[in-house]
């Protein structure tokens, strides 16, 4: 059984098929060779004071943010942790916040912790 083709890494499409040795995204036009280092896709997020964001760090949020779709709100201080880091226009991380779960945030909303 052959190995599972990946979703493409610029627009997360399934649709992504195999033409010898490279991976071609027939909705963006994206190609890449899964065995050569990817360094041109690396993600580079910033914080509210312009530090770096890595997966796993820790980071607080700066001011009090409205939950789309529920009342409730995340308070100015709540800790959370970088789970993805993913490279969208308005939520870049994937984070488990305190008190509420998991929900994609704005990286200019918080600071490292």
């Amino acid at each position: 059984m052959s190995e599972a083709i990946p979703n493409c890494p610029k627009c997360d499409s399934e649709y992504v098929y195999q033409d010898q040795a490279l991976f071609i995204c027939p909705e963006c036009g994206h190609e890449w060779n899964p065995t050569e280092a990817a360094e041109e896709d690396l993600i580079e997020v910033k914080d509210f004071n312009g530090a770096i964001l890595a997966e796993g760090d820790k980071v607080t949020v700066i001011k009090d943010l409205k939950i789309k779709g529920s009342s409730q709100v995340i308070k100015i201080g709540t800790k959370a942790v970088v789970r993805r880091i993913f490279d969208k226009k308005d939520h870049e991380l994937d984070c488990k916040v305190d008190g509420v779960g998991e929900m994609m945030v704005t990286a200019k909303f918080v600071k490292k912790a």
